[in-house]
């Protein structure tokens, strides 16, 4: 295995511990164990546990932009179907995991955001990211006429920040419940052309 693969592969195992077990608590040497890299190796790819978590947010980054680009980009479908597809991927996504995982950027945000400026500075790019993916789909859906003229930023940190909650929720009651009922009332009373202003 090249530099690059064991690199990637420390990420990978990186990703799966610390979403599970939080930044601080997961161990270098239980990642290296599990990914099969000995021990004392870590500083040949990464100069710190610091350098190393930024690395596993960087991807997870890329990889979930790549799953709302497949979503939001559907044109088969109109984009508040789009935005239900999504989220009705993502239940199913936690219901696999029986509720142990959550977000990644969302759990590292509750942990390190007080702790590490460079980790929060990262963490909120993500997110201002992703706000950004939803504000274009409703700004779709608006000119599609599936809802109402809308401050499309807003609502888009609005659904965000209620979408991380209800993750943290179904992650603390271990049911996609909190999940699906944000999608419900999302749909049902917050999106829908009647109560929309």
């Amino acid at each position: 295995m090249g530099k690059s693969n064991k690199r990637n592969e420390l990420i990978k195992v990186g990703k799966e511990i610390i979403v599970q077990q939080g930044f601080n608590a997961a161990s270098l040497n239980e990642i290296l164990t599990a990914a099969g890299i000995p021990k004392g190796s870590f500083y040949y790819y990464f100069a710190s546990k610091e350098e190393f978590g930024l690395a596993i947010v960087e991807d997870f980054a890329n990889e979930y932009r790549g799953k709302i680009n497949v979503f939001f980009g559907d044109k088969r479908y109109s984009p508040l179907t789009r935005l239900r597809n999504y989220f009705e991927f993502k239940i199913a996504d936690m219901e696999a995991c029986s509720c142990a995982d959550g977000c990644l950027i969302g759990n590292l945000a509750q942990e390190l955001s007080t702790q590490n400026e460079l980790f929060r500075d990262r963490l909120n790019q993500v997110f201002t990211e992703w706000e950004q993916c939803f504000a274009q789909c409703l700004q779709d859906a608006y000119q599609a006429g599936e809802i109402n003229s809308y401050r499309h930023s807003d609502l888009a940190k609005f659904v965000l920040s209620s979408w991380e909650g209800a993750i943290l929720q179904a992650k603390v009651t271990k049911s996609v419940v909190p999940m699906e009922t944000f999608v419900s009332i999302l749909f049902e009373q917050v999106l829908c052309k009647s109560s929309s202003s």
